[in-house]
């Protein structure tokens, strides 16, 4: 089974882009479901047609779904609520202290991936395509099993007075987050495909969607340019003029992506007519992928994390993620993790055993990521 997650911008045309690549996997006997977690509930606009909470088949071998992830809310998250506000009111701890306590962050997208998973994991599609909403939102639809985690750990602490059934629920919670976790991050199932437009402004942050997936450990295995002018040739008139000119533009920046450490890229180019049905999204699909596998990506795969080598007197990390150059970055020690904060999104990274026992002295940047060099003359 695999996982391909799509996200970009805002505009960018992920959602076509995400139904293109289900449309051609379908058409190589591919058992495929695509389903949509954005808000936006433009998935359905892609094929033509009304898609539904329910799997419907689109065409031979093609399932399309919308997650209505406030409708899950509302039927799941609101019983559990209820249950637990419940058993922390009996538990002594007053009503209105009870209920703050139970106002989980994000439990709207939290369920929207818990769906995606029970989907993926029921055996009838071979791999599962999702349209996930704008980066923003996508990053931190992917952090929050960790971050639910450390919400979950300070219920831990509260001394329930017989308790024992909201700890066992707490319990299977965290397994199951923690279960979701292993699941993104696992490279042979989910890999994430980046999509962006040719303007300035995104190769920024692509590079910092990147860095921010590369520190949750979670695989990218394609980087896609959507909406590439086509080149005006030998036309003529202000509109072939005004062509040539965004061209140039565009492809000054492909330039600046191609020096940007972001790997190989694929490319789609703008079309006249909105591609709306199964047939222009083939089409589509050929153009990304040719003849190969869609699910093989483009080659623009973000390396291991951690790359270990031996120096004298210590140790260089080699912590692999593209930055750009104005990325706020802060490394830090805790315990045997290195806490990474780059432009606001942190991870703990453990250490490998051998270099739990020195001390940072110093680090850099360059296209590869970040180099960090650790001394071994003492424990820090």
């Amino acid at each position: 089974m695999r996982l391909l997650l799509f996200t970009g911008k805002g505009g960018v045309g992920k959602t076509t882009l995400a139904a293109a690549t289900a449309a051609g996997l379908a058409a190589k006997g591919h058992k495929t479901l695509v389903v949509s977690t954005d808000p936006a509930h433009s998935l359905g606009d892609a094929f033509g047609r009304a898609l539904t909470a329910e799997p419907t088949e689109v065409e031979h071998c093609l399932h399309g779904a919308q997650i209505d992830s406030r409708g899950l809310a509302d039927d799941i998250w609101q019983d559990l609520r209820g249950k637990l506000t419940g058993a922390l009111a009996g538990a002594g701890i007053d009503t209105l202290d009870a209920e703050e306590l139970t106002v989980l962050p994000g439990v709207d997208e939290l369920l929207a991936l818990t769906e995606v998973r029970r989907l993926a994991e029921s055996g009838r599609w071979h791999t599962v395509v999702v349209d996930c909403g704008p980066t923003a939102e996508t990053l931190r639809l992917l952090a929050l099993p960790e971050a639910i985690s450390g919400y979950l750990g300070k219920m831990w602490q509260l001394k329930l007075a017989g308790g024992r059934g909201t700890v066992e629920s707490v319990r299977r919670l965290a397994g199951h987050l923690e279960s979701l976790r292993l699941l993104l991050t696992d490279p042979a199932i989910t890999s994430v495909r980046l999509v962006l437009t040719p303007e300035r402004v995104v190769v920024a942050e692509a590079r910092r969607t990147l860095s921010s997936l590369a520190l949750r450990g979670i695989r990218v295995d394609g980087v896609i340019v959507n909406r590439l002018m086509p080149a005006a040739r030998a036309w003529r008139g202000p509109a072939a003029s005004w062509m040539r000119a965004r061209r140039k533009q565009q492809d000054a920046v492909l330039a600046e992506l191609d020096s940007a450490g972001l790997g190989e890229f694929s490319r789609v180019e703008h079309r006249a007519v909105e591609p709306v049905g199964v047939d222009p999204l083939l089409e589509i699909s050929t153009e990304l992928y040719g003849q190969s596998d869609p699910l093989l990506g483009n080659g623009s795969e973000v390396g291991s994390l951690l790359e270990v080598s031996e120096v004298d007197g210590g140790f260089e990390l080699r912590v692999a993620m593209p930055l750009a150059r104005a990325a706020a970055v802060e490394l830090a020690r805790v315990d045997d993790d290195l806490a990474i904060t780059v432009d606001g999104h942190r991870r703990l990274v453990a250490l490998p055993e051998a270099l739990r026992p020195c001390e940072i002295t110093g680090a850099a940047s360059d296209q590869r990521g970040l180099l960090v060099s650790l001394s071994n003359a003492g424990r820090r």
